[in-house]
C-alpha cells in the first residue's frame, strides 16, 4: 500500500487494517494447503486420468477361445506356363490361354474384384551343348524362353471347387496350387473365440479369489494373441495339368479352428 494511505489511518483503524490484512494471508495459505492435498488424494484414489496407483497384490490368469468354422471362401493360384523360341510366340500363346482361364472364371461367377494376376515372368532358356573339336567344352546356348503368368482367384460357391479347378485346367492352366479354405469375414468369428476366451479366463479369476479368500478389486492388465487358423481337411485328388481332358477333383473343405488366447490382470485386496 502507498505510504500516503498508512498515514492517513490511525490508531485502532490501522491496527484493524493490518490485522484483517494477516487473517486474509493465512486463509489464503490454508485454501493452497487444502488444495494440494485433495489433488493427492484424489491421485491416490485414480480419479484424474493419467495417474495411478499401482496395484501391489495381482493375479494373472489366462482364457482359450475356440471356433471351428466351416469355409465359405476357397483361394487359389492358376499358373499358365508357355516355351517358345521367341519372346512374342511365348507371350501370345501364353496370353491365348490365360485369357481363356478367365473368361472361363467368369463364365461361372466369379467377379472381378476376385480375380488378380499373381505373377507375370519372362525367362530366357538355355541348353548346354557339346561344341566342336576347336571347343571342346561345349557352350550354353539360347534355346527359347519361357512366359509364366498367375492369377489368384477367389471362389466364392463352395459347390463349385472341383468343377472351376477342373474347366481351369482344360482352357489351359497346367499349374494350380495354393488351394485353400477360409472364412470371408474372419473378425466375426475371432470376435467369437475372443469372448470364449475373456470368458474363460474371467471364470478362472472368480474360482481362484474365492478359494484365496480375496475379492477382484479391477483389471490391470490385458493381452491378446491369435493363432493362424487351421485347416482340418483332406484334398483327396489333384488337379490334372494338361495333356489331354483332366478328371474332376473332389474337394473336401473341412473345418477350420479359429484360436484367440487372452491373459487378463486383476488386482486382489
Amino acid at each position: 500500500m502507498d505510504n500516503q494511505i498508512f498515514k492517513n489511518i490511525e490508531g485502532k483503524n490501522k491496527t484493524i487494517f493490518i490485522s484483517l490484512i494477516a487473517v486474509l494471508n493465512i486463509f489464503l495459505l490454508a485454501l493452497t494447503v487444502s488444495t494440494v492435498v485433495g489433488i493427492q488424494n484424489k491421485v491416490r484414489e485414480g480419479r484424474y486420468i493419467g495417474q495411478d496407483v499401482e496395484a501391489k497384490n495381482t493375479i494373472s490368469v489366462s482364457g482359450k477361445g475356440e471356433v471351428y468354422v466351416k469355409p465359405d471362401l476357397a483361394v487359389a493360384t492358376f499358373s499358365v506356363v508357355t516355351e517358345k523360341k521367341t519372346v512374342a510366340e511365348a507371350v501370345n500363346e501364353n496370353a491365348e490361354k490365360m485369357n481363356a482361364v478367365i473368361d472361363f472364371m467368369k463364365q461361372q461367377g466369379i467377379k472381378d474384384r476376385d480375380l488378380k494376376t499373381a505373377n507375370f515372368s519372362i525367362y530366357p532358356r538355355y541348353e548346354w551343348r557339346k561344341g566342336a573339336d576347336f571347343y571342346p567344352q561345349g557352350k550354353r546356348v539360347l534355346v527359347g524362353y519361357e512366359v509364366n503368368q498367375s492369377l489368384q482367384a477367389k471362389i466364392r460357391d463352395m459347390a463349385k471347387i472341383g468343377s472351376i479347378l477342373k474347366g481351369a485346367a482344360d482352357k489351359g492352366a497346367n499349374s494350380v496350387g495354393d488351394l485353400r479354405f477360409t472364412v470371408d469375414e474372419p473378425e466375426k468369428v475371432k470376435s467369437e473365440a475372443r469372448k470364449r476366451a475373456i470368458q474363460e479366463a474371467k471364470n478362472k479369476a472368480e474360482e481362484i479369489a474365492s478359494q484365496l479368500g480375496v475379492r477382484l478389486v479391477r483389471i490391470t492388465g490385458f493381452n491378446e494373441s491369435s493363432v493362424p487358423p487351421r485347416y482340418y481337411g483332406l484334398e483327396k485328388s489333384a488337379v490334372g495339368m494338361g495333356g489331354g481332358e483332366s478328371l474332376q477333383p473332389q474337394i473336401e473343405t473341412g473345418e477350420n479352428k479359429i484360436e484367440v488366447n487372452v491373459t487378463i490382470t486383476y488386482e486382489i485386496r
